[in-house]
Formats: structure tokens, C-alpha cells, sequence
């Protein structure tokens, strides 16, 4: 950001994992932030170390999405202009066991957001959304013109946010509006002051592994050996954190000088295998990962990459780091920070 005015940004869901490293990339491209984030699965340590990274301080509201008058206060004590909405509930897993909390929490939760955003006429958002969406897609790279289909409630929650933002856009011709279509985020900031925290058992793959390298978990499963892969583990896009981060920044820029609505998939283009997951990670922390091939799990695909030509074009923006470079992140975090954010690190 040039000059001396600085974009004040609310970041919704700022404590977590994403947001967190986007909170970075914000500062220090130049602007002003704010974060609202009840903490059910952030960190408040995470906001902490987040202005350490950048060296800038930025607001942190304790607030839920699904309380309108929290959020008012929050929106007249900070008078945000644009704001980056990563607020949500994430587990598949967890969303097919409670769906109605995931229907709350996400989809009540952003309506309330976009309500209190309309009155204070702040028109600019960026939507954190994801390549569940796409559901079962057959084809290939993944482009943003493919079926939305998703299979289980947290993909159908993220959908129907997407959906109210098109019919808001299409009533309102002054919203500048984003979403982003993200594949597998992994790795840390190249420090390791920030990094994956997740609660519990990881439902992902990335710091699952890293867990059983850092002998905190004793093996790994990897659901399915016999699909049409080149080693018959399932294929995923993995992409940086940072660089995923840096993309938020990106969609912002591009919607300070555009109207409208534009959809992206945030991705590397490319797919790794489970197996290239295990053999990387064992290549960057030097510890075996034994690991156990079980059944496939139902509603895996063999294969999901992201088409990613249009955030390259739009946005400017390309994802720089590899797989190696992720792994080797993630480790350094694991390593720095054995119990994640807690205080008995």
C-alpha cells in the first residue's frame, strides 16, 4: 500500500491458522487490522505472535459471528473498510455428526456479518471458501466453472455463503466481492513462531504426519492404496500457508480498483500423492513415518488439483513454495513448538 493511508481490515476467524498468517501478510503489506474471533479454534497466542512477525499491533475483539450486537460494537469501535472472513467451523467430520452447528455457526454467522457490514456500508469482503465445494469432480485441474456439488455439510455451508454472496452483489451493484476456493493449506511461516495448532486429533493429513515424526502420534493410516494414482495413494493440491496468505492479500488489492464479483481457486496447479507427503517429510525432519494402508475412506477422490490461471491473471499472484519447502515449515514449527500454542511448550 502506497502513501500514508492505511486500508483499515477486519480479519473474522484471525486467531486461526489461516488467518493468523494472513494477519502477517496484511501488516506488513500496510494495513491496518483488526481481529474478531471468539477462539473456539484460534489462538489467542497466535494474534500475539502474529505482531511480533510483522512488527505492528493490531485490535483483537473476543466476539462471535452469530451475536449481532458484539459485532456491531466491534464494527463501530473499529470502522473497518474491507473485511477478510475466515470465521467458521472446518471439520467434515464434525459437520456430518452436528450439521445444525455447522448451519449456525457458519451460514447464521456470515449472514449476521453481511447484515452489520451492509449498515456500516462496508461493501468489500473476501471470502475464505474452499475446493469442497467442487465435491466429487472428475475432471482434472479443477476450474471455478466445474459442478458445485459438495458431499457433507461443511462443503454445503461454505456453498450456500457462496450463493448469498452472488445474490448480494446481484441486488447491490457497489459490493466488491471475493471468493476463494483454497485446496490443502499446509506448512508454517518460515520462522516457526506461527504454524497449525489443530485441537485434538488432526482430521488433515499434514500435521497428522508431522505428529507421528515427532513421535507424538505412533503411525500413520493412509486411507486407500489402490486408486488410479502413480502409487495408489490419493492426490491432493497442497499449497503454503504463506502463500495462500499472501493470496488473500492479493484478492484484496484487486478489489480496491474493481466492482463486482470474482470467484478463484487458490492452489499450486499440481498434485502429491500420500506417499510423496510421507517420503518428503521424512527427507526434511530425518525420522521415519511408519505408516499402515487401510480401506479407502467413502467420498475420497483419486485425484484434486486446482486449475489456477485465474488467480494468476487477476490477482498477480502465483504460488511460489513447493512441497519440500512446505514439510520442512511445518517440521520447524512441530519442532519449535512440540505443544502447539500452549504455555507448556
Amino acid at each position: 500500500m502506497g502513501g500514508s493511508i492505511r486500508m483499515k481490515v477486519l480479519v473474522t476467524g484471525g486467531a486461526g491458522y489461516i488467518g493468523s498468517h494472513t494477519c502477517v501478510s496484511l501488516m506488513s503489506a500496510g494495513y491496518e487490522v483488526a481481529v474478531l474471533d471468539n477462539l473456539s479454534n484460534g489462538h489467542f497466542e497466535a494474534v500475539l505472535r502474529a505482531q511480533q512477525l510483522s512488527g505492528h499491533s493490531l485490535r483483537f475483539y473476543n466476539a462471535d459471528l452469530r451475536d449481532k450486537a458484539d459485532v456491531e460494537k466491534v464494527f463501530y469501535a473499529f470502522q473497518p473498510e474491507a473485511v477478510i472472513h475466515f470465521a467458521a467451523l472446518k471439520s467434515v467430520e464434525e459437520s456430518i455428526r452436528e450439521p445444525l452447528l455447522y448451519y449456525e455457526s457458519n451460514v447464521a454467522g456470515s449472514v449476521i456479518l453481511l447484515q452489520v457490514m451492509s449498515e456500516y456500508k462496508v461493501k468489500q469482503l473476501v471470502f475464505s471458501s474452499t475446493a469442497n465445494v467442487y465435491g466429487h469432480a472428475l475432471d482434472v485441474p479443477i476450474s471455478e466453472d466445474s459442478h458445485i456439488a459438495p458431499t457433507n455439510p461443511y462443503g454445503r455451508s461454505k456453498a450456500m455463503i457462496e450463493q448469498i454472496l452472488s445474490d448480494i452483489v446481484a441486488s447491490e451493484a457497489d459490493w466488491r466481492v471475493a471468493r476463494l476456493r483454497y485446496f490443502n493449506p499446509m506448512g508454517a511461516h518460515p520462522s516457526g513462531i506461527i504454524g497449525e495448532d489443530p485441537r485434538g486429533v488432526p482430521s488433515n493429513l499434514p500435521p497428522y504426519i508431522a505428529q507421528v515424526a515427532l513421535g507424538r502420534r505412533s503411525q500413520l493410516q493412509i486411507f486407500g492404496g489402490d486408486y488410479d494414482t502413480p502409487d495408489g495413494t490419493g492426490v491432493r493440491d497442497y499449497i503454503h500457508v504463506v502463500d495462500l496468505a499472501e493470496g488473500h492479500v492479493a484478492a484484496l488489492n484487486y478489489l480496491t480498483n474493481n466492482m463486482g464479483l470474482v470467484t478463484a481457486n487458490l492452489g499450486t496447479g499440481r498434485g502429491y500423492s500420500v506417499l510423496e507427503m510421507v517420503k518428503a517429510f521424512e527427507r526434511v525432519s530425518g525420522h521415519p513415518i511408519p505408516y499402515r494402508i487401510v480401506g479407502r475412506r467413502s467420498g475420497d477422490v483419486a485425484k484434486s488439483y486446482a486449475a489456477t490461471n485465474k488467480a494468476e491473471k487477476l490477482f498477480a499472484w502465483k504460488a511460489r513454495f513447493g512441497l519440500d519447502d512446505m514439510c520442512r515449515d511445518a517440521w520447524r514449527w512441530q519442532v519449535m513448538n512440540p505443544s502447539g500454542y500452549s504455555r507448556n511448550n
